[in-house]
């Protein structure tokens, strides 16, 4: 299922291709004040994240849209988030105890390195993200509690760098650190314990300027 909307999102950027490219060129990057990127990331969160259980939490894959508003060439305002689920499994002494699914959302103040028309130009962000939490309705232990988590909310740091293409396409690689904690529930109740995820995302995509 991620890899279908991986190829539909490819798909939707080729097809608004023409339009980007129609611009006027010449004039350089700087008076193009929006940008948006279609990528793909694979997160992870703190090994561990229970104090005092051997609760752990594999990675997930999951596609990923952001839209950017550059207030000068070298600032701009980013939401960042997950177009689809990450699908973690949830892992314990006993083995496996099902999956959870988190979907991360971001608003970023960013500050871009060198001018808009490098080759390379790295950047850096920090804002505030959200990120919800749904399906541990089929995390359970062996007395037949259900386990969840709770939405987490916290600041999100940004690496990145983008690679010039034309002045209307661009590569951009980053990786996203998200510090947060979130409240386990049993039952859908509160148990008074916390789990410290912190998740960060590796990433890739494709952006468009115009």
């Amino acid at each position: 299922m991620n890899k279908f909307r991986t190829l539909t999102l490819a798909a939707s950027l080729l097809a608004f291709a023409p339009a980007v490219f129609a611009q006027d060129a010449a004039s350089g990057t700087d008076h193009k004040r929006f940008a948006i990127v279609g990528g793909y990331a694979v997160q992870k969160v703190d090994s561990k994240p229970v104090d005092n259980s051997s609760l752990d939490l594999d990675g997930g894959s999951a596609a990923t849209l952001s839209a950017s508003w550059y207030v000068t060439p070298a600032i701009a305002v980013e939401l960042w988030g997950a177009a689809d689920k990450f699908e973690q499994r949830v892992r314990g002494d006993q083995g496996k105890l099902g999956n959870i699914d988190s979907q991360p959302y971001a608003l970023s103040a960013q500050y871009h390195f060198r001018n808009s028309d490098a080759p390379i130009r790295p950047f850096v962000g920090l804002g505030y993200y959200q990120a919800n939490y749904s399906g541990g309705y089929n995390i359970t232990d062996g007395a037949g509690q259900h386990f969840g988590l709770e939405d987490t909310k916290g600041a999100i740091g940004t690496v990145g760098v983008d690679f010039n293409i034309s002045p209307s396409w661009f590569a951009r690689a980053d990786a996203r650190y998200m510090h947060g904690d979130s409240e386990i529930t049993g039952n859908g109740q509160r148990i008074g314990q916390k789990a410290d995820l912190n998740p960060w995302t590796v990433g890739f995509g494709i952006g468009a300027r115009f």
